[in-house]
């Protein structure tokens, strides 16, 4: 049986900084932009003392600072980020030759070789990267990369989850459709407005009428989804198709 990770580092951007400066440590701390929450930019990363008021990733720095006006504000530093993220993935390599680099602080691992439990090897993953670190991390186990990353994110911060074939009724289902990978605000808004709300009332729905609704492609994905079903394999090495770059200009410029 496979047996895949999927590792999630807590409040990645903020646990930098507050491990660079303790004093932060226990403040609401907002990182997005150039750190000046009166120019224009949005929040890439807010502690869990800055989520409690309501602030989380992609909104416009003006907002956060309107629901929090005594949160710490910093501008992002990508490549002090980077440099700690390279840290913990050769942490991951050590146990798993086999990883899928999703992005600055995901990951995801199959350990379905390895002789170890999959329970202990995650433990002395969070181990490591904490005592290397000093950062924590949150890690879900589970039979497919989509349950993983769910698992991943029902106990954080700090939390390891092991999620079975067996949990799918009663773990998976009762979550609101929006902890399914794949599904953003607007199919969210739709299904909510068809009266699903929750990721069994998704799995209630047939093939068909998914399908018919909102396409073959995507109708297909949230069939299987919602029942646990992903057998899509790790994705080891990219091959980069373009480069490119994006500009955020600081201030709104209007004709």
């Amino acid at each position: 049986m496979r047996q895949i990770l999927h590792i999630d580092m807590d409040a990645f951007f903020a646990a930098v900084e507050q491990k660079r400066h303790p004093e932060l440590t226990g403040k609401p701390l907002v990182i997005g932009g150039n750190g000046d929450p009166t120019k224009r930019g949005v929040v890439s990363t807010a502690s869990y003392e800055a989520r409690k008021f309501g602030i989380h990733s992609a909104m416009p720095l003006r907002t956060a600072y309107q629901r929090c006006p005594h949160a710490v504000f910093l501008p992002v530093d990508y490549e002090e980020y980077s440099r700690v993220s390279q840290e913990i993935k050769g942490i991951l390599r050590e146990s798993s030759p086999i990883m899928e680099d999703v992005g600055i602080d995901e990951a995801f691992l199959d350990i379905s070789r390895t002789d170890k439990p999959a329970e202990e090897i995650a433990q002395e993953i969070k181990r490591k990267i904490r005592q290397e670190t000093g950062l924590t991390c949150s890690i879900g186990i589970a039979p497919n990369k989509l349950l993983a990353k769910i698992a991943s994110d029902m106990q954080k911060p700090d939390g390891l989850t092991i999620i079975t074939g067996a949990d799918i009724e009663g773990r998976i289902w009762p979550l609101t459709v929006k902890k399914l990978p794949g599904i953003g605000p607007k199919t969210e808004a739709y299904l909510n407005a068809m009266g699903i709300n929750t990721i069994g009332e998704l799995a209630s729905l047939s093939l068909d009428e998914l399908i018919e609704r909102l396409g073959e492609s995507h109708g297909r994905y949230l069939y299987e989804a919602s029942r646990g079903i992903d057998e899509s394999p790790l994705i080891t090495h990219w091959e980069p198709k373009s480069a490119s770059k994006e500009i955020t200009f600081e201030r709104m410029f209007t004709s």
